[in-house]
């Protein structure tokens, strides 16, 4: 949908104002929005004593659910903006009001095709937890009295996020058109993975299935405890989990004893090492919220619906950055880097490589145990984005879990010592990758990936050939992000021609007065007079128009 179509939304407008409220309208201006928008963010701004970064979290927490998952999944990429940006960012909060326990009650047997008094022998209406997406209420099920937690979305709620999303990509993609800063950060590509990110957090299922798979990779492993799930009445909108009750992060840190505590510290970095290293597939965003400490020394973690996945290959290369970086080659650190990252052919390697030098010489100047691999992950991607170079999302998303992770086991544990722990996954990922199984694998994909080349490639050669003889051989070229330049020289084009009729007109008629052609009106010529006032209107509406655009 464009932004002249867009403008006659009411939400479009109210996104408008509440930009110029924050003191954004100077980037608003630059996105040449209709017409009709011009006076919401020509006014003159009130002045703004907070920050940028706050500006920004304020905005977003304003706009609603839409942009505080924009700003919420944002925080995840430090490669893509800066730190403080980022830590501002996880301050936000879904603070919102209570649905209607009437509006939720019609939401759940919509989901489940039958009253809820068939299912539920107890329903508290009172919700244990409410976010813009959805509202957390404690419930028994008639079939077997278990308590439960049962996770409904807010009515309406799809259809406010796929406005918004529309509205979002062309915003989007009009500021990154026509803001040269915000070029950096790719908003469009930005924009789609909110896209993907918040369809799979709507889909309540595909939170229970990941709830699954984490509890089947950690059946061997007592650490993190899971809830169950009941599939049977789980739906898209509706899901129903195993009720746990425990300690917060927070309270564990105050009451607990040192002892406890470094225990504890110990089982949760190595419950996400195991998540990222040897699963391949792990909670997104595992902050202390979503930690809960179970009676028997236990954690839970709670909110499945954004996870990470990591492919053998990349978990592999993984484990040689990390050798690279404890080794200190930083060649090879670089090397590896790069192989996880975009980045421009003009990019500066020489500058890059020593830069990594200086944070590989920082990190090597303290014992290996005090080493914060949560500081040493982000001095990197703060590297790569300096250097504009970005980061796979999912390797973004495994990062900022790392540090989130570190963070809340030193709130436990201060001492951790954070490369000992990760030393046996490291290991048994070393020898993994090197055993017999995973090298023949490795030769026969070679040989499979050969055998296809040599069928198709004779082919291929003699299909280009033929169409060299015919001289039927061209090349294609695409021509991308364009429209901005196109519309601007269309306009460009358009006040040109006006400018010339007009002049043209302002001659033409100045010959005319001075003939003395009749008819006569106020003793000139008529048409003279009538060629002024109509080249006085085009002059007029031409310089209004450049002011009202502010294009001067």
């Amino acid at each position: 949908m464009d932004l002249h179509t867009l403008s006659r939304l009411n939400r479009f407008r109210a996104i408008v104002v509440t930009l110029v409220k924050y003191g954004f309208g100077d980037i608003i201006a630059r996105l040449d929005l209709p017409a009709k928008l011009g006076p919401l963010y020509t006014r003159k701004q009130p002045r703004e004593e907070r920050n940028t970064y706050t500006r920004i979290r304020l905005t977003l927490q304003e706009l609603g659910p839409t942009f505080i998952k924009l700003g919420q999944l944002l925080s995840l990429r430090t490669d893509l903006i800066p730190v403080e940006m980022a830590d501002e960012l996880s301050k936000l909060q879904e603070n919102v009001p209570a649905e209607d326990f009437a509006e939720i009650r019609k939401q759940i047997e919509r989901s489940l095709g039958r009253p809820m008094d068939e299912v539920f022998l107890e329903f508290n209406e009172e919700p244990l937890a409410a976010a813009s997406l959805a509202q957390v209420h404690r419930a028994v099920l008639r079939e077997g009295n278990d308590v439960v937690a049962v996770k409904v979305q807010r009515p309406g709620i799809r259809q406010i996020i796929r406005n918004d999303l529309r509205i979002m990509e062309s915003l989007a993609q009009r500021a990154h058109e026509r803001v040269e800063m915000l070029q950096l950060y790719n908003l469009p590509r930005v924009v789609d993975e909110i896209k993907r990110l918040l369809t799979q957090e709507l889909d309540f299922q595909r939170e229970g299935r990941n709830i699954r798979l984490a509890r089947s990779n950690f059946a061997d492993d007592p650490a993190l405890y899971l809830p169950h799930v009941y599939s049977e009445i789980s739906t898209s909108r509706l899901l129903v989990l195993e009720l746990i009750s425990g300690t917060s992060l927070r309270d564990a840190v105050t009451n607990w004893d040192p002892g406890m505590r470094r225990e504890l510290a110990r089982k949760w970095l190595r419950a996400t090492l195991k998540q990222i290293l040897e699963d391949g597939f792990f909670h997104a965003d595992p902050h202390p919220g979503n930690l809960f400490i179970l009676s028997d020394m236990q954690y839970s973690l709670l909110d499945w619906g954004m996870v990470g996945r990591l492919t053998p290959e990349t978990r592999l290369k993984l484990i040689d950055l990390l050798g690279s970086v404890v080794l200190k080659d930083s060649q090879q650190t670089l090397d590896l880097l790069l192989e996880f990252t975009e980045y421009k052919a003009n990019t500066d390697m020489d500058s890059l490589h020593r830069e990594l030098m200086d944070i590989l010489d920082d990190y090597h100047s303290v014992p290996l145990k005090e080493i914060n691999m949560g500081r040493l992950l982000t001095a990197l991607t703060e590297m790569l984005r300096n250097h504009q170079m970005q980061l796979t999302m999912d390797l973004s998303v495994m990062i900022k879990a790392i540090v989130t992770s570190e963070g809340s086991a030193r709130l436990l544990d201060p001492d951790l010592d954070v490369i000992s722990e990760a030393a046996p996954y490291i290991r048994r990922l070393a020898k993994q990758k090197y055993s017999p199984q995973t090298i023949l694998r490795t030769i026969q994909s070679s040989f499979r990936n050969l055998w296809r080349m040599q069928r198709s490639l004779p082919l291929q050669i003699n299909h280009i050939m033929d169409k060299l003889e015919r001289d039927e051989l061209t090349i294609g070229f695409e021509h991308k992000r364009l429209e901005g330049l196109r519309r601007t020289l269309n306009e460009v084009a358009n006040r040109l021609t006006l400018a010339l009729i007009t002049t043209s007109m302002i001659i033409g008629s100045s010959m005319i007065i001075t003939t003395g052609v009749k008819p006569l009106l106020f003793g000139y010529p008529a048409l003279g007079l009538i060629g002024y006032l109509l080249s006085g209107l085009f002059g007029c509406w031409l310089i209004v128009d450049i002011l009202r655009k502010r294009k001067y």
